[in-house]
């Protein structure tokens, strides 16, 4: 079995993780300017959680992340949009609930 590096999303962790991240919906009241198909495609939710995952695990800053990662900045406008709807502290919970149904947490 391949060892996992610290700062990779296996598939066990990332099917727990999917379901928690927020979804971008576009406004009905904006008129876009782009042509269907026009511009970059959007980055994968799962390559944007595994560079953010790299940059708390490493230490780095985010202008060093890894190219294999894609752009710096769009990876971290997500962290930052996920930040403020709270998806790392839905994360934290959810991390939290499944430790306190494995080993139990004495909240007292």
């Amino acid at each position: 079995m391949p060892q996992i590096k610290s700062w990779e999303v296996s598939d066990e962790f990332w099917a727990k993780v999917e379901p928690l991240i927020p979804v971008r919906e576009r406004s009905a009241k904006r008129k876009y300017q782009r042509r269907a198909g026009g511009g970059r495609k959007p980055l994968r939710a799962r390559r944007v959680f595994s560079a953010i995952v790299y940059v708390l695990r490493t230490g780095c800053q985010w202008k060093a992340l890894p190219k294999e990662f894609g752009s710096t900045s769009a990876i971290h406008q997500h962290f930052q949009r996920w930040q403020r709807v709270g998806f790392f502290v839905a994360l934290w919970r959810s991390g939290l609930a499944e430790y306190d149904e494995m080993e139990g947490i004495a909240w007292d």
